[in-house]
């Protein structure tokens, strides 16, 4: 099985490894609202230009979250129809995604997806799983979606604007209690292990996901994938029998990581 995360508008090498994986699971973060690399791409650089976007970048390098805020509303209420604007984007950004997803695909969305756009997309062809089950090879892969809501979540375009998936912890844990056991646990975010969600280069700990940590205690599934965290301060962590792993950046090194099902 091959397994990707924080694809970020890296449709190129998603479509390579779709064409070689025999099972492909993706663990979100399809799309790239913020380029921090080349910043007239991602949807920001898509609509307003590189020049507009560098201060954003500068106010996201900076942690200023507030400034950041009123910058991302005052670029958008530059814009006369920005929700039909944002919709157009990320369709055509999703329909590039599903066109180079074999069948069979495994897929979760991740805090930066917008799950209403990608059900009207590809939810007929590739329905995104959340709180879902389901058997490959004799072993039982569990699926949770999303984000979780804290302090200092870098934005995305305003509420009023767009809803990516970020929901409230307690609701983010009710999906997880209510999974049932699982031999692999799979999330876009990582369990509450610092180790794990300490990314270096901001130099802070990301989100993590309310009860995966309280899960595998309680399941000990024998791995725990993710990915959300693009440069962690490590990748993998043991928790009792359960194998924590950080599956990749994608966006910025396109290589699957692939388990063997023995």
């Amino acid at each position: 099985m091959s397994f990707v995360s924080d694809i970020h508008g890296n449709v190129e090498g998603l479509a390579r490894v779709a064409a070689t994986a025999e099972q492909l699971v993706v663990l979100g973060d399809l799309l790239d609202y913020v380029d921090y690399h080349e910043h007239g791409r991602g949807i920001l650089g898509t609509v307003f230009g590189a020049d507009r976007v560098a201060p954003f970048a500068r106010l996201r390098s900076a942690g200023d979250f507030v400034a950041l805020r009123e910058y991302n509303r005052a670029l958008w209420d530059t814009v006369r129809d920005p929700v039909g604007l944002l919709t157009e984007v990320v369709s055509r950004r999703y329909s590039e995604i599903v066109d180079v997803l074999p069948p069979g695909t495994l897929l979760t969305l991740g805090n930066v997806d917008v799950a209403a756009v990608w059900q009207d997309v590809a939810g007929e062809r590739m329905p995104f799983l959340d709180g879902a089950v389901r058997t490959v090879a004799g072993r039982r892969f569990g699926f949770v979606a999303g984000g979780s809501s804290r302090p200092g979540v870098p934005m995305r375009p305003p509420e009023t604007v767009w809803q990516p998936l970020v929901r409230p912890a307690e609701t983010y844990r009710a999906v997880v209690d209510a999974l049932e056991p699982v031999d692999v646990l799979c999330a876009h975010l990582p369990p509450d292990l610092p180790l794990l969600r300490y990314d270096v280069v901001p130099a802070r700990l990301e989100m993590y996901g309310p009860g995966l940590l309280e899960y595998i205690d309680r399941h000990r599934p024998a791995m725990a994938l993710f990915g959300h965290v693009h440069q962690p301060l490590s990748r993998r962590a043991r928790r009792g029998r359960t194998e924590c792993l950080n599956v990749g950046h994608f966006q910025r090194f396109p290589t699957a990581f692939d388990v063997t099902l023995d």
